[in-house]
């Protein structure tokens, strides 16, 4: 087995008595902070969850046991502020806390952007860490109720205290993690491969790939019905294939025919032209030109996410998907609302 490059903690590396003395101020209830405030208190930490008034999840927080302070009165009694609203909003939110913190206090993240490209500057009496969980606030949740981990991430950008890394870790052990596996990382390396990620591969590439695929077929003559089937519906025993036991359990697990076909003509629609796309995708993400993009975007009102976001809508792959999934036994299923950080 191959070792791996950056250390990985186990619940026997990390100790919660660095959470013992602690206050927990969870800063949002959506995704994440659900997950994250409720497996703190069954691991019996003290936990206020911060919400703005008139959030829509104040309730929600109430309602399973949580004490509900404002984003500020939840800093202000805390230790460690974990900030788990939306990414947009955390540099105001930031600005309204910063005041409430008291030197030594733990500013934590989920994930790196604001702190890595200058959105937030944290004071230097702070520290500044990240716990991630690698999978969805309500896999977390499960997983935790199970008695199972959810790998996760840690990084300490700042530490004023000299003992982050084991609070982040104590941390990441009461929220399940460490069970499972935490990656020591940098928010430089969180931030720019988990965007490069999502814009090459997992949102942006394999999108595009199957809507070219879809829109091959069916110009070609075939039924929109097949391709969809063929581009899309399939794509998903693949990927669990490859999620379960990586490439080789797929190609184990397809045929023969699958195998070579795959082998031999995969290199040929995803050239080394796309090799050189991703590159400078990778290259826009480490100069921070996305970031910028991304900020100005969200300052002028997102018309242009708002165009491109209506265009998928009406391509022509989710009208007929919506008519194909409800032909299956969960097509008519209603999926599991996440709300949203605030």
């Amino acid at each position: 087995m191959t070792d791996f490059e950056n250390p990985v903690y186990y619940d026997d590396n990390a100790d919660e008595s660095h959470l013992a003395e602690r206050t927990v101020a969870v800063l949002g209830y959506g995704s994440q902070g659900h997950a994250h405030a409720q497996n703190l208190d069954d691991s019996g930490v003290d936990v206020v969850v911060g919400l703005r008034k008139g959030s829509s999840s104040r309730d929600a927080a109430e309602a399973d046991g949580l004490r509900v302070a404002t984003p500020v009165a939840a800093a202000r009694e805390a230790d460690l502020v974990s900030v788990l609203v939306p990414d947009t909003v955390q540099p105001a939110v930031y600005d309204d806390i910063e005041e409430a913190l008291e030197p030594g206090d733990t500013l934590q993240f989920a994930h790196g952007f604001n702190i890595h490209y200058n959105q937030i500057r944290p004071r230097e009496d702070v520290n500044v860490q990240m716990v991630a969980p690698k999978s969805p606030g309500h896999l977390v949740r499960r997983n935790f109720e199970n008695d199972e981990g959810t790998p996760g991430l840690l990084a300490v950008y700042q530490d004023a205290t000299g003992d982050a890394h084991d609070v982040g870790l104590a941390y990441a052990k009461a929220i399940g993690c460490t069970r499972a596996g935490v990656i020591e990382t940098t928010f430089r390396e969180e931030t720019e491969t988990d965007l490069f990620g999502e814009q090459a591969v997992l949102c942006g590439g394999v999108t595009s790939l199957v809507k070219q695929g879809y829109e091959t077929l069916v110009d070609a003559g075939y039924s929109r019905e097949m391709a969809y089937f063929e581009c899309l519906n399939e794509l998903k025993l693949i990927v669990d294939l490859m999620y379960e036991g990586g490439l080789g359990e797929m190609w184990d697990s397809v045929s023969d025919t699958a195998e070579y076909g795959g082998l031999t003509r995969g290199d040929a629609v995803v050239d080394e032209h796309a090799r050189e796309n991703m590159e400078e995708v990778l290259e826009a993400v480490q100069d921070g030109t996305f970031a910028r993009e991304w900020i100005s975007e969200n300052q002028t009102g997102r018309p242009s996410y708002t165009q491109l976001r209506q265009a998928e809508s009406d391509h022509d792959i989710e009208d007929v998907g919506a008519d194909l999934r409800a032909l299956f036994a969960w097509g008519g299923e209603e999926r599991e609302e996440v709300p949203a950080d605030d």
